[in-house]
């Protein structure tokens, strides 16, 4: 009995190791991208009105609460989205430029454009990912001097691209002073939504 009430103990004392599920989709704590490992920053749900558009999750190399912090970390990282209705290559492509957009200044995104433009060929290209698809778009600081890799379903689609400033770009859609979504940005930083 005093071997039971041990065990008991221990276990209560260990970390959960529980999924985190957002909108019925379960992501789970860790994450191997690339050649390294990564923990889950946070998750949470995009939304406008009563319609749900998708559940994404952050991984990073280790938590970070504050923008700043995610943007400068170095290491491997994840932005995970899954979605929650079928969504055209054109819808999600536009999103991902307004977001960019609204996140720099004009001559930001004159340096990040051909790349821009590059990325939004490829996602046009993909056509419609229908409901539940996965989509990583990961940071891999280690493949060619630091690219940014497009996977759906699990498929490399188009070619990387190249450079750390073009993922930060990546992740101030949802993490910038103008995100997609406050309560998403909260979320995803790991905090309740405010």
């Amino acid at each position: 009995m005093t071997k039971l009430f041990a065990i008991l103990l221990l276990a209560l004392s260990l970390p959960a190791l529980a999924a985190l599920e957002v909108a019925g989709v379960k992501f789970e704590d860790t994450a191997k991208v690339g050649a390294g490992d990564t923990v889950i920053n946070g998750a949470g749900m995009r939304g406008l009105l009563f319609l749900k558009g998708y559940a994404m999750a952050l991984y990073l190399p280790q938590k970070a609460a504050a923008t700043a912090d995610v943007l400068t970390m170095k290491g491997v990282k994840r932005i995970r989205i899954v979605l929650l209705r079928d969504a055209s290559g054109e819808t999600f492509a536009g999103s991902l430029v307004s977001g960019m957009q609204k996140n720099h200044s004009e001559q930001e995104i004159v340096a990040l454009n051909s790349r821009i433009e590059a990325f939004r060929a490829t996602m046009l290209g993909v056509g419609t990912v229908a409901k539940g698809a996965v989509v990583d778009l990961d940071w891999l600081p280690d493949v060619s001097g630091g690219v940014t890799r497009l996977t759906v379903k699990g498929d490399k689609k188009g070619e990387d691209v190249a450079g750390e400033d073009f993922y930060r770009a990546l992740l101030k859609i949802w993490l910038g002073d103008k995100p997609i979504q406050d309560d998403l940005k909260d979320r995803l930083l790991g905090r309740a939504a405010s």
